[in-house]
């Protein structure tokens, strides 16, 4: 009979790896999955015994109430309760209670292939942090995968993945993968959804782990029920996250572009009007020009300050690109910018308001009056949002009672910029 084993919020943070370690645990979330249950387990059974390999099949259950349990504990699995809900957070308690050395899991609802799993353990035990399979690569049985996700959402989202963090996998969302038990819990994942596919590899990236792919098939898994995975709502919880942990992509290339473009337009039209073939671009342009440069400036600003935020917490490794740059923005030295383009944009409104005293509050005809005013306002604009972006990033270098940037005495030291 299986042992049982209750697994709470806590249980799922890094630990020491289990009593009696063993090679391999084949680990698979269950939630109501009494059909196809039995089944994998006996596939993942007969593949450690098959293989003569030294392992256990680790079942990390999130709340079934339709015998599950007990049909785990019958085959002969280990079972581990998990009381926080969520696909992520039944893996967490899983990883933290899994007793191999490396660990593939898999979901429960028999479309992945449990005894065909020596791919992946040799990569594994070639030194590998992480195996990815690719169904892609392997082959996807007629109805097993829907085309919205075969042909749209998997396809772009691991398209994504090898932009925003250079990982070369094909197939970003297998739940077919193998790791390093231990090399996983050091991660410190945290994700509790869907998502925690994409963080799991997204963190392994980043952290400089080593990974591989080998094929593998998915088959129609055999529940009468509907899946678990709600398509656009979790399609969104993984392309939330990517853009989240990418602030380059989220914040700071629009910025850039935005910023860029805004400036060229304002440069170009502050002199006068400008025709471009039969159009004539003129003041209110000229406007929305300043409005794209205070946009860009504003996503520009956010790009800094989450890449700061991010390493300061841990979530992302520091930036060796850009760490020269965001080294230099220091609070102090954000405000004297925006200090500067203070007092630089109040001459502006002054000579803007000094004209209009001129005319006595009569309308301004002079259309040079009314950019230098309008460029003078944006100038305002964006000194404020320095200004509070200094103070912000001030907050963030408060550290926490915990956190380990302060020492012994009580002293906070800054590390290096992302």
């Amino acid at each position: 009979m299986g042992e049982l084993l209750s697994a709470t919020s806590e249980d799922m943070q890094p630990s020491a790896p289990a009593a009696n370690e063993v090679e391999l645990t084949i680990l698979m979330p269950c939630l109501n999955e009494a059909e196809t249950l039995a089944t994998c387990i006996r596939k993942a059974r007969r593949f450690l015994a098959d293989n003569e390999v030294d392992g256990e099949v680790l079942i990390a259950d999130n709340g079934s109430t339709d015998g599950s349990r007990e049909i785990a504990v019958a085959e002969g699995a280990r079972l581990v309760p998990v009381d926080s809900r969520g696909y992520g957070a039944a893996l967490l308690g899983g990883i933290a209670a899994a007793r191999g050395r490396y660990t593939i899991m898999g979901d429960a609802d028999d479309s992945y292939d449990f005894s065909n799993l020596m791919p992946f353990l040799e990569q594994l035990r070639a030194g590998q942090d992480l195996v990815m399979g690719n169904r892609f690569q392997g082959g996807i049985a007629p109805g097993a995968m829907p085309r919205s996700h075969r042909y749209l959402g998997n396809p772009v989202l691991s398209w994504l993945g090898r932009l925003f963090f250079k990982i070369p996998v094909g197939d970003f969302h297998s739940g077919l993968r193998g790791f390093r038990t231990e090399r996983m819990r050091e991660l410190g994942l945290s994700t509790s959804g869907m998502e925690f596919a994409s963080e799991m590899v997204v963190r392994s990236a980043l952290s400089g782990y080593s990974m591989a792919e080998v094929p593998t098939t998915l088959a129609k898994d055999g529940r009468s029920r509907p899946p678990h995975l709600r398509t656009w709502r979790d399609g969104w919880r993984h392309l939330r996250f990517l853009l989240i942990y990418s602030p380059r992509w989220l914040f700071l290339y629009p910025g850039i572009v935005l910023f860029l473009l805004g400036v060229i337009g304002v440069v170009l039209l502050f002199p006068g009007e400008l025709g471009v073939g039969e159009v004539t671009l003129g003041i209110h342009t000229f406007v929305a020009a300043c409005m794209v440069v205070l946009i860009g400036l504003q996503s520009i600003t956010f790009a800094a300050l989450a890449r700061r935020y991010t390493t300061l917490r841990g979530l992302l490794p520091p930036s060796t690109r850009y760490s020269v740059i965001l080294r230099s923005l220091t609070p102090d030295r954000l405000l004297l910018v925006g200090l500067i383009l203070f007092l630089i944009s109040l001459l502006g409104l002054l000579w803007s308001v000094w004209q209009w005293i001129a005319v006595e509050f009569g309308p301004l005809t002079d259309q040079r009056i009314l950019r230098v005013l309008t460029l003078s306002f944006t100038g305002l604009a964006a000194s404020f949002q320095l200004g509070l972006a200094a103070f912000l990033e001030s907050l963030m270098e408060i550290p926490l009672r915990s956190d380990p940037r302060t020492d012994s005495n009580g002293s906070s030291s800054r590390p290096d910029q992302p």
